[in-house]
């Protein structure tokens, strides 16, 4: 039997329908994030190693595919192996995200820059994941960024260009869910949770969704963290939302981030801002601001981001604020199907064999100066397989060239895959 030869595992080949609808989707992204003033950069697919190491991409560091020096020898992947440092023998990785390569770009690029500077990165990244629906090796991320804006001008930007490009897409029904570093510091300092099991901490209530309340209960006690109240505090406010301080402000809650937060909604009435105090974000870099996006028929994100201010200065020596918005281009495009113009536009043109070449180039000439998209098919004993081949790449109506078809008009174009 023969071995089945397929793409690596966590990774996808796309067939010509499949790859249509992808670029589809990232023309309408591109273009909604540029009409909201953002402009597109590109970023190398490897970083140095030690730079995607440094503590600033979080968990997702664990899942950084190395890329190993050139020239080793035996003896160093046996001092590696001695020393535990399997890293050693790498020099490079490719990058996990897009925001680390970011960072680097703009301590590259300062003085060329804007004061304020607002970007696009549209591109692949790679990690070690253990794959499973909606998860893979290789996936694209498309990302918006302010950096050099410390008020919340940058976050309504974001959301405001992020919820506009969903609305281009067609996807309704989103939401996005909204918080606060500064809020889960203080529900943390009101359970008198140690600052340093504060990540820890953080990492199990982010699981809240997954394994409920009594789970969070029990695995917060396993780090060694006292418990009481902290049941009934999830309890009350995971349901809470923009009541969460009424009739007066709780005791877990940062009123000053609060403030920011009903401001940001405020000057996005159109957008349907949801205020979860649960809400973590798993990377470690977050500051601030951090918010996801939510679909009702989904039981996880579309994407998400949010403010890490301090994340820059570790390449420059100073400080630069910085905010991010970070679409999930893979579970979104799954929710997506062909987009209709492009596929009435896409026609096929069946011919018999010994059709001369001449009047179907020309034909096919005319067509595409109308600005048609046009595939020549030699008619097989089974039409119906080929046109449903047709149709499965996109292609969204045919017309047979018979012996009296002299021109575009004699064409009887129907519809394919009806």
């Amino acid at each position: 039997m023969a071995t089945p030869v397929t793409p690596p595992r966590g990774m996808r080949d796309f067939l010509p329908a499949d790859k249509a609808s992808r670029e589809h989707a990232l023309a309408v992204i591109r273009r909604s994030f540029a009409a909201h003033g953002f402009d597109e950069i590109e970023t190398p697919v490897m970083e140095d190693a030690a730079r995607l190491h440094s503590g600033l991409g979080g968990d997702n560091e664990k899942l950084a595919f190395a890329v190993m020096k050139r020239g080793l020898q035996p003896a160093d992947a046996s001092a590696a192996a001695a020393s535990g440092d399997l890293l050693a023998l790498a020099d490079l990785g490719l990058r996990f995200d897009l925001t680390v390569p970011l960072a680097r770009f703009y301590a590259t690029h300062r003085a060329e820059l804007p004061t304020v500077f607002r970007s696009i990165q549209i591109a692949p990244v790679w990690r070690a994941e253990r794959p499973q629906k909606g998860r893979y090796r290789q996936f694209v991320q498309c990302d918006i960024d302010i950096i050099g804006e410390s008020g919340l001008l940058a976050e309504i930007e974001l959301i405001t260009a992020t919820a506009a490009a969903l609305d281009a897409l067609g996807l309704t029904g989103c939401s996005i869910r909204i918080n606060d570093r500064r809020i889960l510091a203080a529900l943390l300092a009101h359970w008198q949770v140690a600052p340093e099991l504060n990540e820890r901490a953080l990492i199990v209530i982010d699981k809240l969704d997954k394994i409920g309340v009594d789970g969070v209960v029990t695995e917060l006690a396993g780090l060694g963290i006292p418990t009481e109240g902290i049941a009934e505090t999830l309890t009350v406010i995971a349901d809470a939302g923009w009541t969460a301080a009424e009739p007066t402000p709780p005791a877990w809650l940062d009123t000053d981030a609060y403030a920011d937060l009903l401001a940001l909604r405020a000057a996005m009435p159109g957008v349907r801002l949801v205020f979860d105090p649960t809400l973590v974000r798993g990377m470690g870099y977050y500051t601030g601001t951090i918010f996801e996006i939510s679909h009702p028929d989904l039981g996880y994100s579309l994407g998400g981001g949010g403010r890490y201010d301090g994340m820059i200065g570790r390449f420059l020596g100073t400080d630069v604020p910085a905010c991010g918005f970070s679409i999930g281009f893979e579970r979104i495009v799954d929710l997506l199907g062909a987009d209709p113009a492009t596929t009435e536009n896409a026609v096929v043109l069946v011919y018999d064999k010994g059709t001369e070449p001449a009047r179907l180039v020309a034909l096919k000439r005319t067509l595409v100066d109308q600005g048609l998209r046009v595939r020549l098919e030699q008619r097989t004993k089974n039409v119906k397989a080929l046109l449903e081949r047709a149709a499965g790449a996109g292609y969204g109506r045919y017309a047979f060239v018979g012996a009296a078809a002299l021109g575009v008009a004699d064409l009887d174009f129907r519809p394919l895959g009806g």
